[in-house]
């Protein structure tokens, strides 16, 4: 991150959303601040609370997908909650506190897996070693015999000088020439015997009130240590087996107390909460009812926003400089409608617009991973080349913009269905038509397409 200007992760950001430009400004502007407030002196640092985003539009017109890419671009911990599925503490549902002792278990894995990469190189060492043993085991030496007679334990005690049997030394001739052929990939095709362990855990769940959750995953632990381990055998091409036994030397390698202390902290300076759905915890006028469970929620939101320590698995995680995006269609209410506390706490507000016909052009065809690019690779998997033509394209756009329009406006979403709808039957017989070219142009959308969009109820249902 401390290459990235605001300007260039707006760049970044352009390669996989369209459009949206002050969402992206505003994210972009949220990300460099981090970095700068790591520059400012040690006093003040602290005293510099990140600024919280809401962006505000309607489903499918890029909000998770900003706020995920931006997770991507700063190898920062990033989580997606849904807001709705949080209630008031002594109410039943998910405790808020809930997604930071997620969010840390995520971070401990990533960084697990990280740490696991730098010790690959020794871990692929020590992976072959192994795999030569089982190959070949190596020469026991034969037991000390102690003369007849004798009860003297001094002579067990004596040091003596061990000669190795004469067979060791064409057994390490052997485990080079087994060394050779592994690595040149002879050996492929062999079978070898691994020993797996399992864990038998019975599998806990408690059925409480929210806050108890910690005692879920404290009980999960315990019983895991208590319970003995069990271990297997099974049968392994080699090539299989290595990589097995890379994954177990990486695994035993990691030190883990190193992992948790990183862990906690990136989730502390470096972590993304995204709160999606957040207009619907907002109450309206009315004050009973379900409406005071979800101002609860927005009440027991407040600390964890603002700054408190929660306790996790881990140990104790601070979020004062955890960065919270929440977003939401507020259809209904307004965030002016949110507690003022919590308003004050997301001074950031931007709007993300509708999506008009071009933007779905722009969407199927310029990001790096857009939908056509990801249809033709998915279809020359079976040997089939599919071409999607310009006006096939246009047409495509036409037909979303107009059911969103008409129905639920459900954003780029519709795309995937109207696609899925489209190529149903190239994507069912493509098993059957290696090497053949499939052309769609706009006539061969509107002929697949024309009946279902005309007819009101299927299009409500199908597309």
């Amino acid at each position: 991150m401390s290459t990235l200007t605001p300007r260039e992760i707006v760049v970044e950001l352009d390669k996989y959303v369209v459009g949206q430009d002050d969402a992206k400004r505003a994210v972009a502007i949220a990300l460099r601040n981090r970095w700068r407030r790591q520059q400012v002196p040690g006093d003040l640092r602290d005293e510099i609370a990140p600024k919280n985003i809401i962006m505000i539009g309607p489903t499918g017109v890029g909000k998770t997908e900003i706020a995920r890419r931006l997770a991507k671009l700063a190898r920062s911990p990033f989580i997606k909650v849904e807001a709705s599925k949080f209630t008031e503490v002594g109410y039943v549902g998910r405790d808020v506190e809930s997604m930071i002792r997620d969010l840390t278990e995520l971070a401990v894995t990533m960084v697990k897996v990280e740490e696991a990469e730098n010790v690959r190189g020794k871990a692929r060492k020590g992976a072959e070693d192994r795999l030569l043993d089982i190959l070949l085991p190596p020469v026991q030496s034969p037991p000390d015999s102690k003369p007849a007679g004798s009860d003297d334990d001094s002579e067990i005690k004596t040091p003596e000088v061990i000669v190795l049997p004469p067979e060791a030394e064409p057994q390490k001739k052997t485990r080079e020439k087994l060394r050779g052929l592994f690595r040149s990939g002879k050996l492929d095709e062999r079978l070898v015997d691994i020993e797996i362990t399992e864990r038998s855990t019975p599998v806990v769940e408690i059925f409480s009130a929210a806050g108890m959750e910690e005692m879920d995953i404290n009980l999960r632990d315990m019983f895991e240590n208590i319970m003995p381990q069990k271990t297997r055998k099974k049968k392994m091409k080699v090539p299989e087996a290595y990589e097995f036994l890379v994954e177990q030397e990486a695994q035993r390698m990691v030190d883990m107390e190193k992992v948790v202390t990183e862990a906690k902290r990136r989730v502390a300076q470096h972590g993304i909460v995204f709160l999606d759905e957040i207009d619907k915890v907002v109450g309206r006028e009315s004050s009973s009812g379900p409406d005071v469970s979800r101002e609860g929620v927005q009440r027991d939101l407040l600390p964890i926003v603002e700054g408190s320590s929660v306790n996790t698995k881990y140990g104790i995680i601070k979020t004062d400089h955890i960065l919270f995006v929440a977003a939401g269609a507020f259809h209904g209410v307004k965030p002016a409608d949110l507690i003022p506390e919590l308003q004050g706490r997301f001074p950031i507000r931007v709007e993300l617009d509708s999506l008009e016909k071009e933007d779905f052009v722009r969407i199927l065809k310029e990001p790096r991973n857009a939908l056509i690019t990801q249809y033709v690779e998915l279809m020359k998997t079976e040997d089939v080349r599919l071409e999607i033509a310009a006006d096939a394209i246009e047409e495509i756009a036409e037909i979303a913009c107009y059911v969103n329009e008409n129905h639920e406006n459900i954003g780029a979403r519709r795309l995937h269905t109207i696609l899925e709808r489209l190529l149903d039957e190239v994507s069912f017989n493509a098993s059957e038509m290696k090497g053949v070219k499939v052309s769609i142009d706009a006539k061969e959308v509107k002929r697949k397409l024309e009946d279902v969009v005309e007819d009101e109820d299927l299009s409500r249902y199908i597309l």
